[in-house]
């Protein structure tokens, strides 16, 4: 099987590089890459063979599927596009069929074992360190640019290799669009900050969502707050080994519902996540499936006011045999919530 996506190299190799491939089966496992990685490819993938191209990367394929005596060779469709896949057919000749392989690869990532865990609890404590960092720096007037960039300078202190994506800080009714990218609005006293961060370490990421207060939280705010806080309560408590995903979707969407904010949350309860933000399974309606142990998924209830505020509380929890294990250790009581600025 050829594996192109870098996520998925990656993970089945322990390389760090780009604009490499990886050939799985028919004996020892081989890395195709080019002469800006070969010395990294040699540091980091001594148990695999190696392959430094000199000329396009499907000539440096056929040469080692030719000496291999590959017929069949299979390919991840999702990261596959049409034209590659022609010229892959056309480099390798008709004595080589490509089938298109489904699922293999999300199948083998979707259970994190120990050392991925690992892996996900430094990035929890880095990205963890720099928000209470980040807190201490927050000013009235600061526009929501600059705080984005002050929480990315003190991940990347912290020990991030970089944001696990782009930072999402959100004043007031920015807040209320849930994937909103940072503009100039300004913080004032009153203001609602809704920061959605994480840190990438080692090839793996975290994903955290806390909505700060500036100098007070407003009576209605409140409110919203404490029962976006109750319905992620109750999705953390329901996922559990066997619990259906739609079931953990429901425990907070029925909450929600149930107040009268149905409309304002849109969105799944969570995702799986580790080498990538978004990762399979998914808490979501109509989504088939049930909770194993080794799974990371993250719990993120939210609801949006449109042209007022938004409010989202995020923590990123591993299944385990037991029950679920919150990784994430942010306060997120309200009173903790509010700045003293």
């Amino acid at each position: 099987m050829l594996i192109t996506d870098p996520v998925d190299v990656g993970h089945l190799s322990g390389f760090t590089g780009d604009d490499s491939w990886l050939l799985v089966g028919n004996g020892r496992p081989c890395l195709l890459t080019d002469f800006r990685y070969a010395e990294q490819a040699e540091r980091e993938c001594p148990h695999l063979a190696r392959v430094v191209r000199t000329k396009s990367m499907i000539e440096a394929l056929a040469a080692v599927v030719r000496k291999r005596r590959v017929s069949a060779l299979g390919f991840e469709p999702e990261s596959v596009t049409v034209g590659l896949r022609a010229r892959l057919a056309k480099g390798l000749g008709r004595r080589v069929r490509l089938a298109a392989v489904r699922g293999v690869l999300s199948d083998l990532r979707i259970r994190k074992d120990e050392s991925e865990v690992c892996a996900i609890r430094r990035a929890v404590a880095v990205a963890e360190s720099a928000f209470n960092e980040f807190r201490r720096c927050v000013r009235i007037g600061m526009a929501e640019r600059r705080l984005a960039a002050e929480l990315d300078h003190r991940m990347r202190l912290a020990g991030a290799d970089a944001p696990a994506f782009p930072t999402i800080v959100a004043v007031d009714r920015s807040a209320a669009m849930p994937h909103y990218r940072p503009g100039d609005r300004r913080l004032r006293q009153g203001s609602v900050l809704l920061v959605d961060f994480g840190a990438r370490v080692g090839g793996y990421v975290c994903d955290l969502t806390r909505v700060l207060f500036a100098g007070r939280i407003r009576p209605h705010v409140a409110s919203v707050y404490a029962l976006v806080q109750e319905a992620q309560a109750a999705a953390i408590e329901a996922a559990r080994p066997g619990a259906a995903l739609v079931e953990v979707d429901a425990a907070a969407r029925s909450r929600i519902e149930a107040a009268g904010f149905g409309r304002q949350f849109r969105h799944g309860t969570g995702h799986g996540l580790g080498r990538q933000v978004h990762e399979a399974p998914a808490l979501a309606r109509g989504v088939k499936g049930r909770l194993e142990p080794g799974m990371v998924v993250t719990i993120e209830p939210g609801i949006y006011l449109t042209g007022r505020f938004g409010v989202r509380i995020e923590d990123d929890v591993l299944i385990t045999p037991g029950g679920p294990e919150v990784l994430t250790h942010l306060a997120k009581d309200p009173q903790a919530m509010v700045l003293d600025i």
